[in-house]
């Protein structure tokens, strides 16, 4: 039973047909189906091994075609979000939704496609990159956002977040400072029929007062601390999120306002993609 479960963990069954090898060689890998257990979270071993339906074992297979590769983008995105999101706890309906909704293959460079769901931090462009999935669903979830809900997003890279977003809130804002970046997102967003997202251009670490008060505000990244300014962006009650500290030792932290104040609370452990802009000032030493 444990060299099944061991088995389960690394088994990759995420493509329909078949893959080269780094060595040359090549896998028949075993379509995705609702009968397999929780796969493994790391595609890297998809270059020598697969999950074999028939026997229950990891086995090799003949070679077929190298041209027959072919991705199943709504198995892969099944899979996320039962093996990732699912089993961290989170339980949001709506948010599991919203998940399953969203092509996040789309907001990743073609090259990376392949790669997009992955459990794992994915970079895009300008330095930048993708929170893991199982990190951007526990702070949405904890964010408790409501169908009314106006959304900040600091951080909106190629749009993804956002994205998931407006399925869950009346308004999502967009904030990003790379003018690439920016284009992108607002490029997937229209293409995905986004109507209540928008994105806006500026410095992430200034947020953007020209909308708020804000309900909700998602640092979509890490940093090393949260800036007054971004708190003050936020209604009495709302809910400012994301993953603060240096790594290995970051967490996420729930924010809240109280009016003139506000108070945090440690989520989970976590880490994420760095935002810009946001490192603390360096100590003075006598």
């Amino acid at each position: 039973m444990r060299a099944m479960r061991a088995a389960h963990r690394f088994a990759p069954p995420l493509y329909r047909s078949d893959r080269w090898g780094s060595n040359g060689s090549l896998w028949q890998l075993a379509p995705l189906s609702p009968a397999i257990p929780c796969a493994g979270r790391d595609l890297a071993a998809t270059e020598s091994w697969l999950w074999s339906l028939g026997t229950g074992v990891l086995a090799r297979v003949p070679a077929f075609p190298k041209d027959s590769l072919m991705l199943d983008f709504a198995a892969a995105r099944r899979m996320m979000v039962d093996c990732q999101v699912r089993t961290s706890d989170v339980t949001d309906l709506r948010l599991i939704a919203a998940m399953l909704a969203v092509p996040r293959e789309r907001f990743v460079p073609k090259a990376s496609a392949e790669l997009a769901y992955l459990d794992a931090d994915l970079p895009v462009e300008a330095g930048r990159g993708l929170s893991k999935p199982m990190v951007l669903a526990k702070l949405l979830q904890a964010a408790e956002i409501g169908e009314t809900d106006r959304v900040l997003v600091i951080g909106g890279s190629t749009g993804y977040s956002a994205a998931v977003i407006a399925h869950l809130a009346g308004a999502v804002v967009a904030l990003e400072q790379d003018p690439g970046l920016a284009q992108l997102a607002k490029d997937n967003l229209q293409a995905l029929g986004a109507r209540n997202a928008t994105v806006v251009a500026g410095p992430l670490v200034g947020g953007w007062p020209g909308t708020a008060p804000y309900d909700v505000i998602l640092l979509d990244g890490a940093v090393e601390e949260v800036p007054p300014a971004l708190l003050r962006q936020l209604k009495d009650g709302g809910r400012l999120l994301g993953v603060v500290g240096r790594p290995p030792l970051s967490k996420a932290k729930l924010f809240r306002s109280t009016g003139v104040e506000s108070s945090s609370r440690l989520i989970f452990d976590a880490t994420a993609p760095v935002l810009p802009g946001f490192a603390k000032p360096p100590a003075f030493v006598f």
